[in-house]
């Protein structure tokens, strides 16, 4: 989208999405010239909507549709990759014109950026690191009947070595997890143990949702951790331990 373009589409997005901080005339009166009823008792003036009221209704509509935006830029970075993911199909699966995406968001690369910080950065930050594996591995496993579940390790995949876009913020989230894996660890060779099992995880979701290879991609979830994580406790011990 050119600038002029996005220019114009913003302006239309402010239409779409509500009144202005003063509080517009309520669109029935100024569509109808029906001013009277509804409004103040001695007629003749038009309804306009408490300024509290409105304030609290807008910032509760611009939370929606940013948690929509990035609900729809989830799921679609995991299923396709950044690149194949595009502003408008993001825009139409969650229900919103596009333009409000580069209102929120700055831009498609501001997008995942928000997508990686909400989904890995924050069960990096809120995991503890002994749980981390074993989280990152269910979440690749399973799915939440809500659609909630985290798919940043998806959007990983799909979206990694695909140019300085997605660079900065996928590199981010590799470094917090080797960080928070290799801490598991009292050898020397922590953060290679890390990167190995930060491979295995990865490799896992590569046969799994990628390639979709049996028998991985159809197994049991319970099975895949009991085989993974039993093995898995042996690299965080140290030589000699």
């Amino acid at each position: 989208m050119d600038r002029s373009a996005r220019i114009r589409a913003v302006a239309e997005a402010r239409a779409d999405d509500g009144p202005t901080a003063s509080g517009d005339l309520t669109c029935s009166a100024r569509a109808s010239g029906d001013t009277g009823g509804g409004g103040d008792p001695g007629g003749g003036r038009p309804t306009r909507a408490p300024a509290g009221t409105a304030g609290a209704e807008r910032r509760r509509d611009a939370a929606a549709t940013r948690r929509r935006l990035l609900d729809a830029a989830r799921d679609l970075f995991a299923e396709h990759g950044y690149e194949g993911a595009t502003v408008r199909d993001i825009a139409e699966r969650a229900g919103v014109n596009q333009a409000l995406l580069f209102r929120y968001f700055g831009s498609k690369q501001g997008l995942l950026t928000e997508v990686v910080a909400r989904g890995g950065l924050e069960q990096v930050r809120d995991t503890p690191p002994e749980e981390l594996f074993e989280t990152a591995l269910r979440s690749m496993l399973t799915r939440d009947p809500d659609g909630t579940e985290d798919r940043s390790l998806e959007v990983y995949l799909r979206s990694l070595g695909r140019g300085e876009e997605t660079a900065g913020a996928l590199r981010e989230l590799g470094e917090k997890y080797q960080s928070a894996l290799a801490s598991l660890s009292g050898a020397e060779d922590a953060a290679l143990r890390a990167d190995l099992a930060m491979a295995w995880l990865l490799g896992i979701g590569i046969l799994r949702t990628v390639v979709a290879r049996e028998p991985l991609a159809s197994a049991d979830p319970e099975a895949v951790c009991r085989l993974v994580l039993g093995t898995l406790d042996g690299l965080w011990a140290a030589p000699g331990a």
